[in-house]
């Protein structure tokens, strides 16, 4: 399964409106996705609250993984943006 590492680029880490942002973006592309902080459980990116047990603060690489390569380009790129500033 394709996948990638991206820093975490929210100033505060993936807490609720980012891994709200980010799940909700996973459910509406209907492709499965996880998201994997270094040596950590990968987790379902379309729920917030698995999202945010990751625990992941700016900074952190996280490992994105999905079998549709657009899908996974587009999650990659939320978690490496800071949507706390949108």
């Amino acid at each position: 399964m394709p996948s990638t590492t991206v820093t975490v680029g929210s100033t505060v880490g993936l807490h609720a409106r980012p891994a709200g942002l980010i799940a909700e973006a996973v459910t509406k592309a209907g492709v499965p996705v996880t998201l994997a902080a270094a040596g950590g459980m990968a987790v379902d990116a379309g729920s917030p609250l698995m999202i945010m047990t990751l625990g992941a603060k700016h900074g952190t690489e996280v490992t994105v993984t999905s079998d549709d390569e657009a899908v996974l380009g587009q999650i990659a790129d939320m978690v490496a943006a800071n949507l706390d500033a949108e």
